[in-house]
């Protein structure tokens, strides 16, 4: 178990420090999350009340497209030098170390766009009551994109350009996590009740902890294989 963890702990400090060693990777899809919600409201009209309306749809799109857009690289380098091949050939259970993975790519792309939601939450005239419901449905909404996504990219990463086929087959499963997360922020705005739309993204992420790490080791051995 020690080596277990000492091992899990030890892939999640490579990709961290993998990530902050290439910064331009790092900031894009945040950049693009800004950018997206930001610019947003000059291609509308920007109107105070119909920011609020619209508010939780935008910043969920451009949540979804940012860590879309940053799928790609969670096992890209490590398929293009080969260390991808040594992680599948470890000794330690490959589920395991694909959630390290995963947990890696959540606390770069994931992480941020969680904190700044609020502002940008704010800059589109979002209620402070309905701003709580955002945090806690990106907390569970995100990490929940990373885990779907990474079935998608171990399936797709020995295609030379499966980017196209990275956003089809992933793009479908994200609909479910995009219209239970605006439906929660948009009826705390209005007043109701969001218990049932938040306990029903906290049981697809403990369905996705559970399932997805066996499809992504099992996808990565086709791949590879």
């Amino acid at each position: 178990m020690k080596l277990l963890l000492r091992a899990f702990v030890a892939l999640l400090q490579r990709d961290l420090l993998l990530a902050f060693r290439h910064r331009g990777e790092l900031v894009n899809p945040l950049l693009f999350f800004m950018i997206v919600v930001t610019l947003f409201p000059l291609g509308v009209n920007p109107e105070e009340a119909l920011l609020r309306k619209i508010a939780p749809g935008v910043i969920w799109i451009a949540a979804l497209l940012a860590g879309l857009f940053s799928l790609e690289s969670m096992f890209r380098s490590d398929f293009d030098d080969g260390a991808l091949e040594q992680i599948v050939l470890s000794p330690h259970p490959l589920p395991v170390l694909v959630l390290a993975k995963v947990l890696a790519h959540w606390l770069v792309s994931g992480l941020p766009m969680l904190l700044m939601a609020p502002l940008l939450a704010l800059f589109l005239s979002m209620p402070a009551k309905a701003v709580w419901t955002l945090e806690l449905t990106l907390l569970a909404g995100t990490p929940l994109l990373s885990l779907i996504g990474a079935i998608g990219v171990a399936l797709t990463v020995g295609l030379r350009r499966g980017g196209v086929l990275l956003t089809l087959l992933v793009l479908p499963l994200y609909i479910p996590v995009l219209i239970f997360a605006t439906n929660a922020v948009t009826a705390a705005g209005a007043g109701m009740p969001v218990a049932g739309q938040i306990y029903f993204l906290a049981a697809l992420l403990a369905l996705a902890l559970t399932l997805a790490p066996l499809a992504t080791a099992a996808a990565l051995r086709i791949s590879l294989g």
